[in-house]
């Protein structure tokens, strides 16, 4: 007969409780049960457990025993409760693979109230470009994607918000003090900095800028030093440009109505673990909003 975690645990009731009624109690079982699931651990393990009948001491063979069943029992239960918290969300991890703007400027309160409301589940976050977020989702590294990316075959999108693309310039240059009236021709002549949410703005009027550049950074906190450094001017969503402590300007085109669309893309539901199932419900019920359309300008910090 194989030994089963019943009758370690009755051994170590009765070890632990003196008596055999006091052990059947704690177990709620009859004395007898819980004397012949004894026995049949002692038949087991082929030698006696304890050195009388009144089970008052252990036998040397007993006492080893008893040491192992304890740490084994005390194991078993703390498994239990890990896998009771991942049912219920209370532990587990979230990995979140994002673009620096939803990092910075959307995620901090959802993280907030995640981490109050489920304080044993570790958040993992990394900010990256939308290419990098969606190879994350599909070498399986990140639960959770926020980023401008297309259908992936195999994971599930929702569209959370979107925002107005617009130049970003220092907040001295001369396109800032006409931001009012600014259009794609007035791009012409300018040092422009591409990068990869460029490829989003399909209006003809926009390619010959594109084309002109001679510059290219992927990575949103690079560009933002080189336009701050007067090294060239750039196309970005109204998010990514921060809006304090700067002395960068965002102009909102007037004849673009072109945005950046933000989606959240986990794989289905199904397979999804319940901390991170919280974890887009939570961003699902924040109900994000567009900013505002109108033109905003950074003044400097």
């Amino acid at each position: 007969m194989a030994i089963k975690i019943e009758m370690l645990r009755c051994f170590v009731a009765v070890v632990e409780n003196g008596r055999l009624s006091d052990a059947a109690d704690v177990l709620g079982r009859t004395p007898s049960a819980v004397s012949m699931m004894l026995k049949q651990f002692e038949d087991h393990v082929g030698a006696p457990l304890f050195e009388t009948t009144r089970k008052a001491r252990l036998s040397n063979l007993g006492e080893q025993i008893y040491h192992e069943a304890r740490r084994e029992l005390d194991h078993f239960d703390q498994t239990l409760a890990n896998i009771d918290g991942l049912s219920r969300s209370e532990l587990g991890r979230v990995r979140l693979a994002v673009t620096p703007s939803i990092a910075t400027q959307i995620l901090p309160p959802i993280l907030k109230a995640f981490m109050v409301r489920y304080p044993s589940v570790r958040v993992e976050m990394r900010d990256m470009n939308s290419a990098a977020v969606e190879q994350e989702l599909q070498l399986e590294r990140a639960d959770i994607g926020l980023a401008s990316i297309g259908p992936v075959t195999g994971f599930d999108r929702h569209k959370l918000m979107s925002d107005p693309f617009g130049v970003v310039c220092r907040a001295d240059a001369r396109l800032a003090r006409e931001w009012d009236s600014l259009t794609w021709d007035d791009m012409s002549g300018q040092d422009f900095i591409a990068n990869e949410l460029c490829d989003q703005i399909t209006d003809p009027r926009f390619q010959p800028v594109l084309e002109a550049s001679r510059l290219m950074v992927p990575n949103t906190a690079s560009l933002l030093a080189l336009v701050r450094a007067g090294v060239g001017i750039t196309v970005l969503p109204r998010l990514a440009v921060p809006t304090q402590g700067t002395e960068l300007a965002f102009l909102p085109l007037k004849d673009v109505s072109v945005r950046r669309v933000v989606w959240m893309a986990t794989p289905s539901r199904n397979w999804l673990t319940p901390a991170a199932k919280a974890f887009v419900d939570m961003i699902l019920a924040a109900k994000l909003k567009d900013p505002d359309r109108a033109a905003v300008k950074i003044q400097r910090g």
